[in-house]
């Protein structure tokens, strides 16, 4: 495979900094692990999904260690049709810098235990003559290298796209409001409309939680009159942690988001309204939701092109099932998207 690479002092290699610890540096481990978990995607017959799908276009998938992440964001990379696709953005939020807009890296390429990707600094230094809605700034690469977000992607995006000689874009996207994803999904719809373009959108599900610091919980399922409390300073009656588990209220809550987000049983521009609603409202700790609106921006302006977007979820995991104040859990949830 003829791989070109630009590093040079101007454009740095960065390095694989999780691996060995968020998910393994040995070549061969990671290339089983990878391989075994595509091949167990099994989705039942009743699911209608037969991937890989034909036209996917894009994919939300998490982001976390591996070994509690790495099956469900099988079930999203299963879903890619490779066919043509010579260019992957990634779009991953920001956990470490606060930043107001979106960041590109300012690598000439990024290292994985299986091989590298090179960056399409092409993409990049038309990205970056941008000014709207904000300046469009190369990262520090002290920043690059500490972000797990994107690159919890990247030895997936090279084992789907083994023996291709594909180009990437990564993009750090920061705390935004709505109409600002909007007019950053704007600016890269006309890339992504492109037939050799792929889109990665990096978001965890529900963080819940105090490590977290958010314990949000239904007593009963939602849409009865009774409402939710927060369990950080208020508690419901003992019985309704039999009655209704708190992981049961967990996933009603990432469900909740997750049936917003299903395209086309709405347009991308309602999606986006109702999803900022939902958050607002709920403040559920999507870690991706800004990569998630940055999407539905470039949708929204697709849309208006005439072309029709389907988001479908496909997975749904948690890392842990929580019973009581003291558990824990991360969510994960898989789809795929056409336009």
């Amino acid at each position: 495979m003829d791989i070109s690479i630009t590093v040079t002092d101007k454009y740095p290699y960065r390095k694989a900094e999780h691996a060995g610890s968020w998910y393994t540096n040995n070549k061969s481990e990671l290339d089983t692990q990878l391989s075994g978990w595509l091949a167990a995607v099994n989705p039942a017959a009743e699911e209608d999904f037969a991937p890989p799908i034909k036209g996917c276009k894009a994919i939300i998938a998490p982001h976390a260690g591996y070994s509690y992440s790495g099956p469900a964001a099988a079930w999203a990379y299963k879903s890619i049709d490779t066919t043509g696709i010579k260019r992957v953005f990634i779009l991953g939020p920001s956990h470490h810098k606060s930043i107001d807009g979106c960041d590109l890296s300012p690598c000439g390429a990024y290292d994985t235990p299986l091989g590298p990707l090179p960056l399409d600094l092409d993409s990049n230094a038309k990205l970056k003559k941008y000014k709207r809605p904000d300046q469009t700034n190369y990262m520090r690469v002290d920043t690059d290298q500490a972000e797990h977000s994107i690159e919890m992607h990247l030895p997936y995006v090279r084992k789907v796209f083994e023996g291709m000689n594909i180009k990437i874009v990564p993009i750090l996207v920061g705390a935004m409001n709505k109409e600002k994803e909007k007019e950053y999904g704007e600016l890269l719809a006309p890339y992504l409309s492109r037939a050799d373009t792929f889109c990665v959108v990096s978001s965890d599900f529900c963080h819940w939680g105090s490590r977290f610091d958010y314990m949000h919980y239904y007593p009963e399922p939602p849409l009865t009159n009774t409402p939710s409390v927060d369990l950080r300073y208020s508690r419901p009656s003992p019985s309704s942690f039999s009655t209704f588990p708190i992981h049961a209220s967990i996933s009603a809550l990432d469900h909740e988001a997750m049936a917003l987000l299903a395209l086309p049983q709405t347009t991308a521009s309602d999606a986006h309204a109702q999803f900022a609603a939902y958050l607002r409202r709920t403040t559920n700790t999507i870690c991706g939701r800004h990569p998630i609106g940055v999407l539905l921006g470039a949708l929204t302006a697709l849309e208006k092109d005439g072309l029709t977007s389907t988001i479908k979820w496909v997975r749904y995991e948690q890392s842990n099932q929580c019973h009581n104040i003291n558990d824990s859990s991360v969510s994960y949830a898989s789809a795929y998207v056409l336009f």
